[in-house]
């Protein structure tokens, strides 16, 4: 027998392996995960793919080929887990549109779906977030052809052959059948995801007035800061967010990396006031924050060139300097106005701040919603004192920032999808400009051109991994590009991935500006038959 695999690129350091089958998939990352390969940093499983994102310092790609070809995928695995009941209303804005579909009544849809068994293959897209398998052969549906901005948590859903339950509020593309009130992820569980592989599910109906509650055991907090004393925000007219590097490797939980959006200006920033450049500090996009000290501190602000102003105890205002440290005595306030260029600025205070970690990282992960809570008017940030470098007045110049009405070039890697649009999909997609839209956050940044891109394929993509960096193409032609807080998972063809290189300046490019993408490698995939 001979077992056909299919290697796609998706970036310098991310590829995916398609499979003939979700079973072939399951065995084949059971296999690897019983042997880990050195250097490899997550595996998303997914309907027919498995993405592997490795470290190019310490795996190599053909190499990770040649160790997946070695592997027996002739004894396929099986997966046992528990069985759960799911209380559903049946009040999703797409129950008609579905019914219609499939040619059956609403009464009938709801029937047929309380009376299938629905099976756990594997998590993704976000913390919790369960693809599900039917026993019912007919459950088939399209992905609506434009993905929401935004799905509430709870609800119930359907796209292909899956089915599942949104674990929080987020962007997506299903079609919505009711709403559950169980919490499908909550960290304060032993396991914070409801809902694992092997798992199956069967759907009940809510009688009206049924009230359900599912236990969800000890507290566990994640406040980043509290009442001590510290740093006082007075103004955030946006919340800020706690970041640091991320918590890689997570993909198992269905966690991204999350993480700053530009990483280059945390660690800058860090370095600045002699921090690890892994510590946390404040992302606070758009400005329009400030804080008071009430002791003596030294502080650093780099990324987008937010004006900065200190409004001294005895009534003086003076400038405070973009990318090198500066202090505060008490009583001193820090303001940051709306940056001319860029979005997101990095505010690191010397020795680091009182945050607690979730799943190793200071991170808030705005569509996981894993993480310390925002940082609002009113919150006080705790310094931690943490030893800490000489500060480093000398770093390099700040990099410059895009502005509204610029074109940015961003270099992208042609796939791992690349061969689903046509060759006028492609070349449009490089040859003209594409504007950043007001729909746009650290999940993604949809973008909308003047021709959309051509698909040659308008079949369903069953739900395979997304790198950072993934330009994901809804039935719309219209492009998003994955930021920090992408979905693990997605429904519609990546056609490019941006270069590892340009993803801090991508997350800078504010609503107004335009993206030109510049393709550095060909779509070359690789097709491997392997007699077992």
């Amino acid at each position: 027998m001979a077992e056909r695999l299919r290697f796609l690129p998706a970036g310098i350091d991310a590829f995916l392996v398609e499979l003939e089958d979700l079973a072939t998939t399951l065995t084949l990352l059971d296999g690897l995960l019983a042997a880990r390969p050195p250097g490899v940093i997550d595996l998303v499983p997914a309907a027919r793919t498995l993405m592997f994102r490795f470290d190019p310092l310490l795996a190599d790609y053909e190499n990770l080929i040649d160790v997946i070809s070695g592997i027996d995928l002739s004894v396929q695995s099986s997966r046992q887990g528990e069985t759960f009941e799911i209380p559903v209303t049946y009040d999703g804005e797409d129950l008609g549109d579905v019914a219609e579909i499939q040619g059956w009544t609403v009464e009938d849809l709801i029937r047929r779906h309380t009376e299938a068994t629905y099976t756990v293959a594997f998590t993704g897209f976000a913390p919790g977030f369960a693809y599900m398998t039917c026993d019912n052969p007919a459950f088939d549906v399209p992905r609506r052809k434009s993905p929401r901005v935004r799905i509430p948590a709870g609800s119930v859903a359907l796209a292909g052959k899956f089915g599942g339950i949104y674990p929080a509020d987020s962007p997506g593309g299903w079609q919505l059948l009711g709403r559950t009130p169980l919490k499908i992820w909550d960290t304060r569980r032993p396991r914070a995801a409801l809902l694992g592989p092997g798992d199956r599910v069967r759907f009940r109906e809510m009688a009206k007035g049924d009230v359900v509650s599912v236990p969800a055991g000890p507290q566990k907090t994640a406040k980043a800061f509290g009442p001590s004393a510290g740093l006082l925000v007075t103004r955030a007219d946006r919340p800020a967010l706690f970041q640091d590097l991320g918590r890689p490797g997570r993909a198992d939980q269905g966690v991204s990396e999350s993480g700053a959006v530009d990483r280059t200006s945390l660690i800058e920033a860090n370095l600045c006031v002699g921090n690890r450049r892994e510590a946390a500090a404040t992302e606070i996009t758009f400005g329009g924050f400030a804080l008071k000290a009430d002791r003596p501190v030294t502080l650093a602000v780099t990324g987008a060139p937010a004006p900065l102003a200190i409004h001294t105890a005895d009534g003086r205002t003076l400038p405070a300097p973009l990318g090198r440290p500066f202090a505060l005595d008490a009583g001193d306030e820090l303001t940051l106005g709306f940056p001319p260029k860029g979005v997101r600025s990095y505010l690191a205070l010397r020795g680091g701040f009182i945050v607690a970690t979730v799943l190793g990282s200071a991170a808030t992960d705005t569509l996981a919603k894993v993480g310390p809570e925002p940082i609002t008017t009113g919150a006080m940030l705790v310094p931690a004192n943490e030893p800490a470098a000489a500060v480093d007045p000398l770093r390099p110049v700040p990099k410059k920032m895009p502005k509204p009405g610029d074109t940015i070039m961003l270099d992208v890697v042609l796939g791992p999808r690349t061969d689903w649009f046509t060759k006028k999909g492609v070349a449009t997609l490089l040859s003209q400009d594409w504007q950043v839209t007001a729909e746009s956050s650290r999940v993604g940044m949809r973008l909308l051109g003047a021709e959309p891109l051509e698909r040659r394929d308008a079949t369903e993509l069953p739900s395979e991994g997304a790198a950072l960096g993934s330009i994901q193409v809804p039935h719309s032609g219209q492009p998003v590009l994955f930021l920090a807080d992408h979905p693990l998972t997605g429904g519609y063809p990546v056609i490019a991935v941006v270069e590892r290189h340009h993803l801090d300046l991508a997350g800078q490019i504010p609503i107004g500006a335009s993206i030109r993408f510049n393709a550095i490698a060909a779509f070359d995939p690789l097709v491997r038959k392997i007699d077992r």
